[in-house]
């Protein structure tokens, strides 16, 4: 492609498909394909015109054989690769009928935590699982798997003092969408609303950001279809 000339962006849609033990479901991309023998979460690119659910229920029953039901948005990623660009529109599958099979002749892999961390992932992978283990409920501010900090709080120094060194993936507690825009190009990893939101105020804020939305007073279901992750429910 020429310089100068945007190439376009390839839409992925994939799930993080999880078992009752916490595990999560990884597949290597079969020889001939790019990036061959890479692991990644399964899915595939949307067809023209193709509503992302439908997209993701398409692709998973192509791929492993599963019909998926109430999957929970997780994050969007965008990633330059030499050869192309992609959007990687990531969900989190814990419902869904039948056993994961490797349709394509694919070689399929469940991994806990620590398994996944030693896998060499495709490099766009690396910010799903710094997210992938956040609750569907967030019920403290932190804990040992997130921390919650305020949208002055420094990205090198968390309301803990010693952020600089802490691993966990770090989120921010913001009023709506100009805050939460702000946090994530900051660094948070994910947004907490302090407040309930109007439906469409809450939709749009979660097609805003790419990082996983935590909302207020909403059930978990209607949440999902809003666009968030979760909710909060710290007090």
């Amino acid at each position: 492609m020429s310089p100068g000339i945007p190439r376009p962006v390839i839409h992925v849609v994939a799930g993080a498909v999880m078992d009752a033990a916490e595990r999560v479901l990884i597949a290597q991309r079969p020889a001939g394909q790019h990036l061959a023998g890479g692991w990644e979460f399964p899915g595939g690119k949307l067809e023209p015109g193709e509503e992302r659910l439908a997209g993701l229920a398409r692709e998973l029953q192509e791929e492993l054989g599963i019909a998926i039901a109430t999957p929970r948005p997780l994050i969007r990623v965008r990633h330059a690769y030499p050869s192309r660009e992609v959007l990687l529109d990531v969900w989190v599958v814990r419902h869904y009928s039948g056993e994961p099979r490797g349709l394509d002749g694919q070689a399929l892999r469940w991994c806990t935590r620590g398994e996944l961390a030693e896998v060499e992932l495709l490099p766009a992978d690396g910010p799903i699982v710094r997210v992938l283990w956040l609750p569907e409920r967030l019920r403290q501010a932190s804990s040992p798997h997130y921390r919650i900090d305020a949208p002055s709080s420094s990205l090198t120094r968390g309301s803990d003092g010693n952020g600089a060194n802490d691993p966990r993936p770090r989120g921010v507690f913001c009023s709506g969408t100009v805050e939460a825009a702000a946090a994530t190009a900051a660094g948070a990893e994910f947004v907490v609303l302090r407040d309930e939101l109007a439906n469409g105020e809450l939709a749009a804020l979660c097609s805003s950001v790419p990082v996983p939305v935590f909302a207020r007073r909403l059930a978990l279901e209607r949440a999902w279809a809003l666009g968030a992750s979760g909710i909060c429910e710290i007090d």
